[in-house]
């Protein structure tokens, strides 16, 4: 079975869209008729993925408050948004550092929460109906081990998701989380490559594997798709049934 979805006259942002699963997504939607920004820090990427699916590149980096004010400022009022940027710093709570705590939180929260800001004006002054998708973590939703900073920084995510399902819904703005597993992306399968590493994860997973980026990011289309239409404020675990333990 191919999902198909029909974006067709659709403006949609993605953040951290020069790789993995916001990657995926620009060229899903690309390809679904939807006219994408695809914003980023790395501007060598984002111009091989503007040559290859047509979108409109965009640099940004969602850590700085004073940049996110600056690129967006001028752009037109969009349809859907999807906050994909995000780091990971991984390290022993107990040898967490403040700096460290706060690179994490200003990118995967704050960031998404000024964009979103960003977005959601355009669409009341425009009077647009949209859809907003966070994507989370299962790290928001249980405990890792060396976890602290990125798990507190997507529970704030899913967080900013409920508020801001709350206040932008009486605008026909409908706000969701994703919060998928270890997702194989290329810096994924590096990272996951040692089979001691790799197995006891597995384990906790009932399918008995990584997610795909794609099946990441068509469950993000459904959620901007009018498919979705009555689905607001959830966190939609996308982990193989890990979380469900």
């Amino acid at each position: 079975m191919n999902t198909t979805f029909d974006f067709s006259g659709r403006s949609i942002l993605v953040t951290g869209a020069s790789s993995g699963i916001g990657r995926t997504t620009v060229e899903l939607l690309c390809a679904s008729g939807a006219s994408v920004v695809a914003a980023a820090r790395n501007v060598s990427e984002l111009a091989r993925l503007a040559e290859e699916t047509g979108c409109e590149p965009l640099v940004l980096d969602v850590g700085d408050p004073a940049a996110i004010d600056e690129a967006l400022a001028d752009l037109d009022a969009f349809d859907g948004l999807v906050n994909c940027a995000g780091i990971a710093l991984l390290e022993r709570a107990i040898d967490t550092t403040a700096a460290s705590f706060d690179r994490v939180m200003a990118v995967n929260a704050r960031g998404a929460a000024l964009v979103a800001r960003h977005v959601a004006r355009g669409m009341i002054e425009g009077k647009r109906q949209g859809s907003i998708v966070n994507v989370s973590s299962e790290a928001g939703l249980v405990a890792l081990d060396d976890h602290l900073s990125y798990s507190a920084s997507k529970a704030a995510m899913d967080a900013i998701t409920r508020a801001l399902c709350i206040e932008l819904g009486p605008y026909g703005i409908r706000v969701n989380s994703v919060n998928p597993t270890v997702t194989l992306t290329p810096m994924a399968v590096l990272a996951w490559s040692d089979p001691a590493k790799r197995g006891p994860a597995l384990e906790g997973i009932p399918l008995k594997r990584f997610a795909e980026p794609r099946e990441v990011a068509e469950p993000i289309l459904f959620l901007l798709s009018d498919a979705a239409s009555m689905i607001s404020g959830v966190a939609l675990a996308i982990d193989g049934g890990y979380t469900a333990r």
